[in-house]
């Protein structure tokens, strides 16, 4: 594995670690403040990753897939980081803090408004992440970036794809399973 595949795993394991350092500072030890600067610094995380790939192509490194990975990787993490911090909060309140109510699900229409906008969350991510790899191409000397277009056709087809389940779930909307239990 190469560096940047490592910079990855290394990168998500710490945007993680932030963010369960941050909520247990805001909700252990009542610390607002210390909370928010700390979660603040996921977009840190991303930011070195961003970084680490760049000057890693720019001083010759072949693209590969780990490099194109890192661009899907800050895009996602840009686009859904909000959104995974507050599913990570409402998590911590219940089953750690054991406060608050438990995290519902949803079905019918909420759920499909829901997938919808994760499916904007998607686009947005699509979106940086094609334009960081755009630049990635643009970078590297030898000009070898196959393997980053590759990854660009692919990411607009699943797109394409999550958009159409995004849609199915209008026409067929997600409906509460069945307990198996009845009331006699």
């Amino acid at each position: 594995m190469n560096l940047i595949a490592w910079m990855i795993i290394a990168c998500e394991i710490a945007f993680w670690i932030v963010i369960i350092l941050g909520l247990a500072t805001r909700y252990m030890f009542k610390k607002q403040k210390l909370s928010f600067f700390i979660l603040a610094l996921t977009p840190v995380v991303d930011f070195f990753l961003l970084i680490v790939t760049s000057v890693d192509l720019y001083r010759g490194a072949k693209a590969t897939y780990a490099h194109a990975i890192a661009a899907v990787y800050i895009g996602i993490s840009i686009a859904f980081g909000k959104s995974m911090i507050q599913w990570a909060d409402e998590r911590f309140q219940y089953y750690v803090i054991k406060s608050g109510e438990k995290p519902r699900r949803r079905y019918g229409k909420e759920y499909a408004k829901h997938y919808f906008k994760s499916w904007i969350q998607h686009l947005v991510a699509y979106a940086i992440g094609a334009a960081l790899l755009a630049a990635m191409m643009h970078i590297v000397p030898n000009g070898k970036t196959n393997v980053l277009q590759n990854v660009v056709e692919f990411w607009t087809v699943i797109v394409g794809i999550d958009f159409l389940l995004s849609l199915s779930n209008f026409v067929w909307p997600k409906k509460e399973k069945e307990s198996g239990y009845t009331n006699s």
